[in-house]
């Protein structure tokens, strides 16, 4: 431990200290530039700038939310992107704009994450991975991650099923009658031959009537440098079969007679056709593997709060999920050429609310998911299962106040049962899992707070777990998943040089029993699967943010996340990786965002540092992975053309050209610029 630790300080100091050092010269050059400027430039007309603001962290479980107002300063592209630099994510990366993102919470995996688009679960049944790079931000108004769950208990019963949930909130119109619509025309262009427009049209229809409609294309080559290992030199090749073409469009119809009865229906349509690099492999050819994607997601919500305190919430929705892989370079009667597969989705859930007290209030969720899929994977010995699934979720839960003691608790039963075409469905599973939290704020106004909590897990296996090329069920068990976490957390604002201070920390312990593990194989959307057994994780999450104010029209942001994570397989002394770190389970991510404002312009430095990791259960050599430091860079500049606003942004991705990789064979881009422009009608 000691060792790790001086290691872990030794190469944090080494990577930072010239970056940060770095970070401060052009800060000060910008400021002493702008200051001399301020006397001799024209005077232009004054923008007004929304500044960072400081999440409520004083929440009886563990929440992290970045706004879209906050967006830019990280450099990011896609939700992942953002998703990165939250306290305890890591995130699994194949590289280029097009390459699969998924997202594992405190050593958790994908699986456990529960990605949620306005209130409602996505679901993959397949995979049961949802791919975060597929996701723009220019509809998106928040990114919220929750550990255990959302603090609010009148929601979707699915959504007490996952261990951890990321919230994605699009826009919601905000319009007037003298200022009854909004049009936003925007763009990106950059490195790897990207070509990214985008429109986006808020209208106010009536009183109660309002719309939003999003539309955007992703073109890209993906060809980017990489350094080739095995050769001894520092030869650097081209990646090659990392384009992709993508159509992504969006939109929902709102209606609201007043903030407690609402309605709401939205789509979102995805369609890419991406190529597949595959893993980069000595004296091997390039792959020729192709991916494409049709995804339609059609969803609709009410809700109605009562005077009497009674809450009502129905969600609806359905999804259509189509994917093609096929390889070129091999013949159609090739086992794994040419696949397809179809799945679809029918789910509903109702959940209602009542406040027995004005401090107690208690809630029951129902939700009920249908879910199928197809596919023409087959040999002549083997035919496809394709399995029909039924998920029943019903959920209890309380929320009581008491002094200067917040409580929540529920139950959750969940019960799967399967029906195939071919062969013998694996057999029906049901699990109670409980959950129960808590809060303590000791002195009034003070700003500090502790919290607590417990919950269950159960986590069925996917269709490609159970099913994908298996004569008859594999015997795979459910995933059980016990999550303890301990926290502290102190919030302040102020009126001197610190204008408001947010730091957080959790200490928490998972054990996971028959812990299912994804590995690559022949490409990120068929990985292989095993078995572990049992893991013990141990972890600490911290978290700082604050704002300061060096003097008038300045505004300086920092805001840190550090994870130290212990994730070790405890199955089998007698294995011979017992003890050892599961795969791709980096002991120490930090992510570190700051920034200064000075009127209508921004200039912010965003950097990622994860540790050693191995790619394969045993910890030896062979199959070590080294740390990496990735720093991103943005100069944002805000003006008026003819009084209407323009956002235009310059961004340097992997800002010092940093040779990594985030999975194993899977090269991920060096340096690269974006230009961002939008204006707002």
């Amino acid at each position: 431990m000691e060792k790790s630790t001086v290691k872990f300080r030794s190469v944090f100091i080494s990577r930072y200290g010239t970056r940060c050092s770095c970070l401060v010269c052009v800060l000060l050059l910008l400021s002493t530039q702008l200051k001399a400027q301020q006397d001799t430039s024209k005077k232009l007309k004054e923008v007004s700038v929304t500044s960072s603001t400081i999440p409520k962290v004083q929440t009886i479980v563990p929440v992290q939310q970045i706004s879209s107002t906050d967006f830019a300063h990280y450099a990011a592209f896609s939700v992942a992107d953002i998703a990165a630099n939250f306290a305890g994510v890591n995130v699994k990366d194949y590289g280029g704009i097009g390459g699969l993102k998924t997202v594992s919470v405190r050593s958790m995996g994908a699986n456990h994450t529960g990605v949620q688009y306005d209130g409602v679960i996505l679901n993959d049944a397949q995979n049961g991975q949802i791919d975060l790079g597929k996701f723009s931000l220019y509809n998106v108004q928040s990114i919220t991650l929750y550990n255990g769950q959302a603090p609010n208990i009148v929601q979707p019963a699915r959504s007490f099923a996952s261990a951890s949930i990321l919230d994605i909130k699009t826009t919601r119109p905000q319009l007037s009658v003298a200022k009854p619509y909004l049009i936003s025309i925007g763009g990106n262009g950059g490195s790897f031959g990207l070509i990214n427009p985008y429109l986006q049209w808020q209208q106010r229809v009536s009183k109660q009537w309002s719309f939003v409609l999003n539309a955007n294309y992703t073109y890209a080559n993906g060809q980017y440098k990489y350094k080739v290992n095995g050769d001894g030199s520092d030869t650097l090749a081209t990646r090659k079969n990392s384009d992709i073409k993508a159509l992504q469009t969006d939109g929902a119809l709102y209606w609201a007679k007043s903030d407690s009865n609402k309605f709401k229906v939205q789509f979102n349509y995805y369609n890419s056709d991406r190529g597949l690099p595959g893993p980069v492999i000595y004296y091997t050819t390039q792959s020729s593997q192709r991916l494409q994607n049709h995804d339609l997601l059609v969803q609709s919500a009410y809700e109605y709060i009562a005077k009497s305190s009674f809450h009502l919430l129905l969600n609806s929705k359905y999804s259509q999920n189509y994917l093609h892989y096929f390889d070129p370079s091999l013949p159609d009667a090739t086992v794994g050429s040419n696949e397809h597969y179809m799945q679809h989705e029918f789910y509903q859930s109702g959940s209602v609310g009542y406040h027995l007290l004005h401090n107690w209030e208690v809630s029951y969720s129902s939700d009920a998911a249908l879910t199928n899929l197809f596919s023409d994977v087959y040999t002549n010995s083997y035919q496809y299962a394709f399995p029909t699934r039924l998920s029943l979720f019903n959920a209890i839960a309380t929320d009581l106040i008491f002094n200067k003691w917040h409580f929540q608790g529920n139950l959750l039963n969940t019960y799967i049962t399967d029906h195939v075409k071919n062969g013998t469905a694996a057999a029906s599973k049901y699990a109670f899992t409980p959950s129960i939290s808590a809060s303590y704020q000791p002195f009034q106004n003070s700003g500090l707070q502790f919290r607590a909590f417990y919950k269950d897990i159960f986590r069925n296996p996917t269709f490609s777990e159970q099913y994908y090329y298996a004569i008859r069920p594999r015997n795979l068990k459910p995933e059980h998943t016990k999550q303890y976490d301990l926290g502290v957390t102190y919030q302040k604002n102020f009126n001197g040089f610190v204008r408001d201070l947010a730091i957080t920390a959790d200490a928490y312990y998972n054990n996971v029993h028959n812990k299912i593990i994804y590995l690559p194989s022949r490409s990120p959307e068929t990985p292989s699967v095993t078995n572990l057994g049992s893991v013990d994780i141990k972890g600490l999450d911290v978290t700082l943010k604050t704002d300061v104010i060096p003097t008038a029209g300045w505004l300086g942001t920092i805001s840190a996340n550090y994870t130290y994570q212990s994730a070790i397989n405890v199955t089998n002394p007698d294995d011979s990786y017992y003890l050892d770190q599961i795969p791709y389970t980096p002991k120490n991510l930090l992510s570190l965002n700051a920034g200064i404002n000075y009127k209508a312009v921004g200039l912010y430095y965003n950097s990622t540092f994860s540790s050693s990791r191995y790619f394969e259960n045993n910890n030896v050599a062979e199959y070590y992975l080294p740390s990496y430091n990735v720093s991103n860079a943005s100069l944002i500049y805000k003006f008026l053309v003819n009084k209407l606003p323009v956002n235009a942004s310059f961004e340097v991705n992997n800002l010092f050209n940093e040779r990594y990789v985030v999975l194993y064979s899977y090269p991920m881009p060096g340096r690269s610029y974006r230009l961002s422009f939008q204006i707002t009608i």
